[in-house]
């Protein structure tokens, strides 16, 4: 038989719940605080070696995220259209991507861009995260067999979750929350944001290309069709049992 939930309710009403809701607000409070801090975008025609770029990359990753469904030779056919080394589509030279990290670097705008982005949530994370270790710190959450099932520890039971915990479950977790509070495109998704502060923040179109080229070479493909009799007669003989 599983073991229940084990809740203290006033840690439920104190601490989870309380942590939970100010994590809500104040993800709701920063989105409003980027879109007023986000610099005019200028209304101008786009470049057509940007949009032409754009459409490329999104076309690679509709291979790479399709790729079961064709032959292993079409799918080789079409990554080597992509990713030759001599007149790949997605092919940079190294000169071309240099080039594009200088310009991009020494534009002003897109540096003050990015430092209002890390700052809006650096700063509200970090007085989030000492507010939580002033009024919550001692408060332990029991959550037998849910989290880190399998692990054994000599000096840890990984059941119990601190409030901190919780503070970081939240923090990385309040994604799809976001999503239907704010839309998809919303400045709240932490997770991506730490990523972006490891990779600079902002990447121009010649590295994404790069980038998506990095990604079609290591794809390991994989045929549907082959698999796909046995699971039929998988299904069949689920449905005769029944």
């Amino acid at each position: 038989m599983a073991e229940e939930l084990v809740l203290d309710t006033a840690i439920r009403d104190w601490v989870l719940i309380p942590l939970s809701v100010v994590m809500v607000l104040i993800g709701v409070l920063r989105y409003f605080v980027s879109k007023l801090m986000r610099s005019p975008v200028p209304s101008t025609t786009p470049d057509p070696k940007i949009v032409k770029e754009g459409q490329l990359v999104i076309r690679a990753r509709n291979l790479r995220a399709n790729s079961q469904f064709i032959p292993p030779k079409a799918f080789k056919a079409r990554k080597v259209y992509y990713t030759n080394e001599e007149n790949g589509l997605l092919h940079v030279p190294k000169e071309d991507a240099q080039k594009a990290q200088a310009a991009m670097f020494s534009d002003p705008n897109m540096a003050m861009d990015m430092m209002k982005k890390n700052l809006s949530m650096i700063i509200p994370q970090t007085l989030t995260f000492a507010w939580v270790n002033f009024f919550f710190s001692g408060f332990v959450a029991e959550f037998r067999g849910m989290l880190q099932n399998g692990i054994d520890l000599s000096t840890v039971d990984v059941s119990y979750v601190s409030s901190r915990s919780w503070y970081f479950l939240n923090l990385f977790g309040l994604r799809g929350l976001f999503s239907l509070i704010l839309g998809e495109e919303n400045a709240t998704d932490d997770a991506q944001k730490m990523m972006q502060m490891g990779g600079g923040g902002f990447a121009a179109p010649t590295m994404n290309l790069a980038a998506e080229k990095d990604s079609l070479d290591i794809i390991q493909h994989d045929w549907a069709l082959p698999k796909m009799e046995q699971h039929a007669e998988d299904v069949l003989r689920k449905l005769l049992r029944k």
